[in-house]
């Protein structure tokens, strides 16, 4: 009897001694969470972790073909620009990445670029707007339907447009010119089947915009389209942009009641909004693309993508009297079952790349995919 006491005093004072030491171990864990040694993963963890790693990096342009030139010097730069103590470094906040955005991140002409194409919807199709068009822009109309197709335009076809653009959607709110633009996107784009104009981004660069941010990269669209057409194409397409990224021609905006008075002498008060003014201020190409990348972020971009002779300045701004290793990538529409291809013209820029240093960028032999496998050119 007097033994079996003895042992239940025992396993008493043992139980008692084990809560003691569990508490003190959790007290110290909720003072100090650092003081408890955390157990370094075992090598076949590490190993796992390794080997997803290699996978990740593998596949983030799967898109791509595994021979394509412009994918392994792509995936090559980024791998030396963003390991620590690489001679090739660069800070993260100097990681600015540029793209066109027809034709490089988008289909550029369906029949013809997207801003045409919805200007001309707006001018000579939308039952809301068509009877009180301009004579001009209803002639600026015409000549994109000529454009559409003939391939031909004005030497000063840009300029007009641009114009023709600010009238013909003056007073909107900057809101309400977006939803017009994302509601028009979604409608089905001409030449293709199973693809909407929204959706007629390309596969493969927006697996580069994705790669790009992963690697603490920012990236802005400096495009030719008016600022406000991109805004509210870009968010009706699988491009998850900030609006503060995307960058475009530009246009006036006023308060409805401003009139002629300039900004200086008029004040904006708790009943006024900003509406599209109507005044075409700038097309955001060829330099006025390198004007506006200073202007509006400031950092000297260490990549930059374009397809055409309008991109070369924001290009040669990029690659050259840089502080930082830069490249420029051209994109070559030279597919013409997946795409509207041009060879002979793709064939021109390769030569363009080889004489300002630029990577050419082939549609037809860098890419699995274009718009994906269920897209059908007509």
């Amino acid at each position: 009897m007097e033994k079996e006491k003895n042992k239940t005093l025992t396993w008493k004072i043992i139980s008692v001694i084990l809560a003691v030491a569990l508490l003190g171990v959790t007290a110290v864990y909720f003072i100090n969470p650092k003081t408890v040694e955390t157990k370094a993963p075992s090598s076949s963890s590490a190993a796992s972790s390794e080997a997803e790693g290699e996978t990740q990096s593998k596949d983030a342009l799967s898109l791509w073909k595994d021979d394509a030139a412009a994918k392994k010097e792509l995936t090559e730069y980024v791998e030396a620009v963003t390991k620590e103590g690489s001679a090739d470094f660069i800070p993260v906040e100097n990681r600015i990445a540029v793209f066109d955005l027809d034709g490089t991140l988008a289909c550029e002409t369906d029949p013809a670029y997207f801003d045409h194409c919805i200007f001309y919807h707006r001018v000579m199709e939308d039952p809301d707007y068509k009877d009180k068009a301009s004579d001009f822009e209803k002639q600026v109309a015409s000549e994109v339907k000529t454009f559409m197709e003939t391939g031909e335009s004005r030497p000063d076809s840009m300029e007009r447009h641009g114009k023709a653009v600010a009238s013909a959607f003056s007073g909107m709110t900057p809101e309400e010119f977006e939803k017009y633009v994302s509601d028009y996107a979604k409608t089905p784009a001409e030449g293709y089947e199973g693809i909407t104009r929204a959706e007629q981004f390309y596969k493969p660069m927006l697996e580069v915009v994705d790669y790009l941010t992963q690697n603490d990269f920012t990236v802005y669209v400096v495009s030719g389209t008016d600022r406000f057409i991109v805004r509210g194409l870009v968010a009706a397409s699988p491009l998850n942009l900030p609006n503060k990224q995307l960058i475009g021609s530009d246009v006036t905006l006023v308060a409805p009641d401003q009139g002629k008075t300039d900004g200086l002498d008029y004040e904006f008060d708790d009943n006024d909004q900003l509406v599209l003014g109507g005044t075409f201020i700038v097309k955001n190409l060829e330099m006025n693309k390198v004007t506006v990348i200073q202007q509006e972020i400031g950092e000297q971009p260490v990549l930059a993508f374009g397809n055409s002779g309008s991109d070369f300045s924001m290009a040669q701004y990029t690659i050259n009297n840089n502080q930082y290793k830069a490249k420029a990538f051209m994109l070559c529409c030279d597919d013409t079952e997946r795409e509207n291809g041009n060879p002979e013209k793709a064939a021109k820029m390769v030569e363009s790349c080889k004489e300002n240093g630029f990577t050419a960028i082939s549609m037809k032999n860098d890419w699995k995919t274009i718009y994906g496998e269920n897209v059908k050119k007509k």
